[in-house]
């Protein structure tokens, strides 16, 4: 089988997407698969890149992508972090062309994405989840401003919504901060959100499957920072990763209720990481965020939460395989019944 691994991008999360891929193409059976790297640059062209063995991350370079390479035949997994990777586009492109593909589907990558989305949905299936506000830019002055303070209190978290790995994050302890904040989120993305800060632990739990999905044993993060910023994922690498997480058994069965709750919610097939804070003297488990492309590094915290429930790094890429193999077909039997005309 070809596998087309799908990487880069055009968002910040762009060098992320880069060494997963690389990690990922080392750690797949050569003997089973036909791997195939195909780079999306940071101005959006597609090319065919190359890989070395021991490579710690790909570069988006080459020459530009033959047709053939994606077929029906082939077999797609799209390790493209954020916008025009992880929202759906890819995998609505992939769709339409018929070419099956691991991970979560168009309105699941959709929904996931965007975190005001996905809070909305998850409130509505009534999870329980932090106070949250969210803004788009024409709506954004300081009468709104106020009133998010006034709301939700100081400190508070400002994102954008439509991103991940921690990018353009901030923490605001007042007013002059959270302008500063928002002018930085908005300069990522149209609509962004607005969190109460909490003290809390952070626990994160992985899906996979197709249909009946399964959950992992949860982990734990304790950021080196004043939260889990990007230079505490990335760059410096000092939070401490707990798997399992240290906590009692009904807990971990809560999580694990909470997790396949909220990919039921949200349509998520294949893989999904979902993340919690742990206020453990107040609300309990607050659902965070569901992230449909987790970070996919053997020190990943998904790779390691699976690690941990008995499936290793490369046992796990065949179950992703399988599971998206199965709904490729699932769908096709679907599309195709006899007198079906839309």
């Amino acid at each position: 089988m070809r596998l087309v691994i799908l990487f880069g991008g055009r968002s910040a999360e762009h060098e992320i997407s880069c060494i997963t891929a690389a990690h990922v193409i080392a750690a797949v059976d050569p003997e089973r698969y036909e791997v195939v790297p195909v780079g999306i640059a940071e101005d959006g062209q597609w090319v065919m890149a190359d890989y070395q063995p021991g490579a710690t991350a790909l570069v988006a370079e080459g020459p530009g992508v033959d047709p053939s390479i994606l077929t029906p035949e082939s077999l797609a997994f799209p390790l493209v972090h954020g916008p025009m990777g992880e929202d759906g586009t890819i995998q609505g492109l992939l769709e339409l062309a018929g070419i099956p593909y691991i991970g979560a589907g168009v309105l699941s990558s959709a929904l996931c994405m965007d975190k005001a989305m996905a809070k909305d949905v998850l409130a509505s299936a009534g999870m329980d989840q932090v106070r949250y506000l969210a803004l788009r830019d024409i709506e954004v002055d300081d009468g709104t401003l106020d009133e998010a303070a006034g709301e939700l209190g100081f400190p508070l978290f400002v994102k954008p919504a439509n991103l991940g790995s921690s990018v353009a994050i901030t923490k605001a302890h007042d007013v002059g901060e959270l302008a500063s904040a928002v002018k930085l989120a908005l300069a990522y993305d149209e609509w962004i959100v607005l969190e109460e800060a909490v003290t809390a632990r952070e626990i994160e739990c992985g899906l996979l499957g197709y249909g009946r999905l399964r959950a992992s044993v949860p982990g734990e993060i304790k950021p080196s920072h004043d939260f889990y910023d990007y230079e505490d994922k990335y760059t410096e690498g000092a939070a401490q990763l707990l798997v399992p997480a240290p906590l009692p058994r009904e807990v971990v069965e809560e999580v694990q209720g909470m997790t396949l709750a909220a990919g039921h919610a949200l349509r998520v097939d294949g893989m999904a990481r979902v993340d919690f804070f742990y206020e453990e003297n107040g609300r309990g488990l607050l659902v965070n965020e569901v992230n449909t492309i987790p970070g996919f590094t053997p020190i990943s915290m998904y790779p390691k939460m699976w690690e941990a429930t008995g499936i290793g790094y490369s046992d796990l890429i065949e179950h992703l395989v399988d599971a998206a193999l199965e709904r490729h077909h699932s769908r096709l039997e679907r599309i195709g019944r006899p007198g079906r005309t839309g």
